[in-house]
């Protein structure tokens, strides 16, 4: 997918005032929240998750094994959430 910095610095605009669809609770990063993400992802293309975990590495690993399962792209991650980015190709028909 490989965005060029124009392109995620337009979406880092857009998701200012979006607020987080998805947060993941104590149980971590269940398949259940991982469908939630790819709806969400499916419906809005551009969203906002909440990763509850206090450790720093753990919630990049978190972050990283998000983007890897539902093969979006983070475009912003700042404290505890991230902004991911999947484009639909059936939206846009």
């Amino acid at each position: 997918m490989a965005l060029t910095t124009t392109q995620k610095k337009q979406l880092r605009t857009q998701a200012h005032a979006l607020k987080p669809v998805v947060t993941t609770g104590q149980s971590g990063l269940t398949d259940a929240v991982l469908a939630e993400i790819e709806i969400a992802l499916d419906h809005h293309e551009l969203i906002k998750v909440k990763v509850r975990v206090s450790d720093r590495e753990d919630r990049k690993q978190m972050i990283q094994r998000i983007e890897s399962t539902t093969q979006s792209e983070n475009i912003l991650s700042i404290g505890q959430v991230a902004v991911l980015y999947r484009e639909n190709p059936d939206k846009n028909k």
